[in-house]
């Protein structure tokens, strides 16, 4: 999946990226679905083990365009996973007392604890996004955001915080098609809004803030991946096994009995 991966300094353009890219994976969709299933039993096998062994935390940063699919790779990346050690932290706008405070302030709370993976359902980098193009912070101050995300990611990596970041890319007739199935299905007019509609039009704006993104804040510790999302079988696919592999190379151990089990009798 490295295919997928912003390296350090790199200078990418989102137009190379395409969002309907399959190629890492030869099956269909009904493939995909049975290949899904069994991440997910890999998935739930290794989150156990990271929550009894305690040691290691994970973060899972999703950022992308309305209708990329945040809450769709909650719901099927993270399927039969242990709530006990999986959250999910939501990014809203900032309520009046996280105004108060640095924009780092509500973001470092939700931030795993050891044995724990917490996924962000948009993020710290909201702050240099929508806050830059709505033009809600001058841009002598978001710039400097950057580097103070980085250093931030840094610190928690150094925590032992293991960081992996995806934006899911989808192109504007994809986030067309989708907006219109929420309008053609009752069951989905609760996910319509018509600020959806007034955002598409900063599209533009959008990605030069995403390209800036991607290119000054992936790093060794806190890398960002780019994800084809215009399939949601694929898109599914492709972080479910970006995790997977992430969490295999860790090295995990079941921590020892404090006792000999041998010498427990239970009668």
């Amino acid at each position: 999946m490295d295919k997928y991966l912003v390296k350090p300094n790199a200078k990418i353009k989102l137009s190379d990226w395409d969002p309907e890219d399959t190629s890492r994976f030869d099956g269909g969709k009904a493939d995909a679905k049975i290949e899904l299933i069994r991440l997910n039993e890999k998935l739930e096998v290794l989150q156990e083990l990271l929550y009894a062994e305690g040691k290691r935390k994970v973060l899972v940063v999703l950022q992308g365009m309305d209708t990329s699919g945040k809450d769709g790779v909650i719901r099927h990346v993270f399927d039969g996973v242990n709530p006990q050690g999986v959250r999910v932290a939501s990014f809203k706008a900032p309520t009046p007392i996280e105004l108060a405070h640095d924009y780092l302030w509500r973001i470092h709370q939700q931030t795993p604890s050891k044995g724990e993976i917490v996924i962000f359902n948009r993020s710290h980098y909201e702050d240099v996004l929508v806050v830059r193009v709505h033009n809600l912070t001058p841009k002598k101050v978001w710039q400097k955001r950057y580097s103070q995300i980085n250093e931030f990611e840094e610190m928690l990596a150094a925590e032992g915080t293991v960081i992996l970041k995806f934006f899911l890319n989808i192109n504007l007739d994809e986030q067309k098609r989708r907006l219109q199935s929420r309008l053609d299905d009752p069951s989905k007019h609760w996910k319509f809004s018509v600020n959806d509609l007034k955002e598409r039009k900063f599209w533009p704006d959008y990605i030069n803030a995403y390209e800036e993104v991607l290119n000054k804040t992936s790093t060794a510790k806190a890398p960002w991946y780019i994800v084809p999302s215009n399939h949601k079988w694929y898109r599914n696919l492709v972080i479910g096994t970006i995790i997977v592999d992430t969490l295999k190379g860790l090295d995990m151990k079941y921590p020892a009995a404090e006792i000999d089990p041998r010498t427990i009798v239970i009668e």
